[in-house]
């Protein structure tokens, strides 16, 4: 007999991609929240953003805060992309050494030592494209920017963001809870294939290689894995401000085998564990209250290595989308939404609400 989807969870965070540490301190693997039921929206995180963002803010002169700070209703605050871009927010070009350590120890306060290690890989990834394209101007760590909206620590909601080329991570809060969606995570080159010090760099590899391993093994089983030999040109939702469930394409959990449901937990852990352990759990309980046997992976495009690929992992609460497709499928794309709580809508509401009340 199959175990369930909910006995095969624990094992994820062991199996996790190996990236070079953020910090010395390994991060503990994340374990599935208590039995009890979650509230309807959001995490209970929000102490240490606010600590860290009031940190952040603190160190910054009276210019710098009119470019990182925005009111919480600021149509701002929905103003994402993932695109090399003229950005609004204080870049990381306009602060001194002090004050970029406390930005990511912001960031850090969000993300796991792993989604460090992956960010920060691709923040190094602009070195490598300004060599490559000649194009410093445009290619430039120095370009990430990191915008706070509404007063940190605000039990009526208050937000931030940390985005630039390939990297967009938004938390909204209130009432002592965080919504993390949308969250992006690129990587260009996908493989640094040039000589010099970043060559055989993947900062996105587990993304890819889980991804593949599951899918040659359900196309080998005959299980429709594949909806389309030929992939879309980029992620369908691109940065839009509120995505809806997509076609229900592909296998749902519930048809694989366990080794295959295994490799589909395993490739949720290299998106989920970004985030920090607390984080995770609330991440992977959500999903399993709500059915991780209805959770579907489809695929598009070629299943040999080297090939352009999409592919889509869809819940009844999320969506996962990736594609490698451009420069000769070395260029990866991979977001995270939320059909509610994108932007903390669902945890904003409910906490009007509760107000109101």
């Amino acid at each position: 007999m199959k175990p369930s989807s909910k006995s095969l969870i624990p094992v994820l965070c062991a199996a996790a991609l190996v990236l070079p540490a953020f910090s010395e301190v390994a991060e503990a693997p994340a374990k599935p929240a208590p039995a009890e039921a979650k509230p309807a929206a959001g995490i209970p995180m929000a102490p240490d953003m606010a600590r860290s963002a009031k940190a952040f803010l603190a160190l910054l002169k009276p210019e710098q805060l009119q470019k990182a700070t925005y009111p919480m209703d600021a149509d701002e605050r929905l103003n994402w992309h993932f695109i090399p871009k003229p950005r609004n927010g204080i870049p990381f070009k306009d602060l001194d050494e002090a004050q970029k350590k406390a930005a990511l120890e912001l960031l850090h306060a969000a993300l796991s030592d792993k989604g460090m290690a992956k960010a920060e890989t691709i923040m190094s990834l602009e070195a490598v494209l300004a060599g490559i394209e000649n194009n410093p101007k445009l290619r430039d760590a120095g370009l990430y920017c990191v915008t706070v909206f509404g007063t940190p620590g605000d039990s009526k909601g208050w937000a931030w963001r940390f985005e630039g080329h390939h990297i967009s991570v938004n938390m909204t809060l209130g009432g002592g809870k965080v919504a993390i969606t949308p969250t992006f995570m690129g990587s260009n080159p996908g493989e640094v294939r040039v000589e010099g010090p970043k060559k055989g760099t993947r900062a996105l590899a587990g993304e890819e290689d889980k991804a593949r391993q599951l899918a040659a093994a359900l196309a080998e089983a005959g299980k429709p894995v594949v909806f389309d030999p030929k992939p879309p040109s980029e992620i369908l939702t691109a940065a839009e401000r509120e995505v809806k469930h997509l076609e229900a394409v592909g296998v749902q959990a519930s048809d694989m085998t366990e080794a295959q449901e295994l490799v589909l937990q395993q490739l949720l852990g290299e998106y989920i564990d970004r985030y920090r352990p607390e984080i995770a759990a609330a991440e992977w309980k959500e999903i399993r209250d709500a059915g991780l046997e209805k959770v579907r992976f489809g695929w598009a495009g070629g299943l040999k290595p080297g090939e352009a690929f999409y592919y889509r992992i869809q819940g009844p609460t999320f969506l996962i989308e990736t594609a490698n497709i451009q420069n000769n499928a070395n260029h990866m794309h991979t977001t995270w939404r939320d059909f509610k709580g994108d932007f903390g809508r669902d945890l904003l509401a409910e906490h009007y609400k509760g107000h109101e009340e």
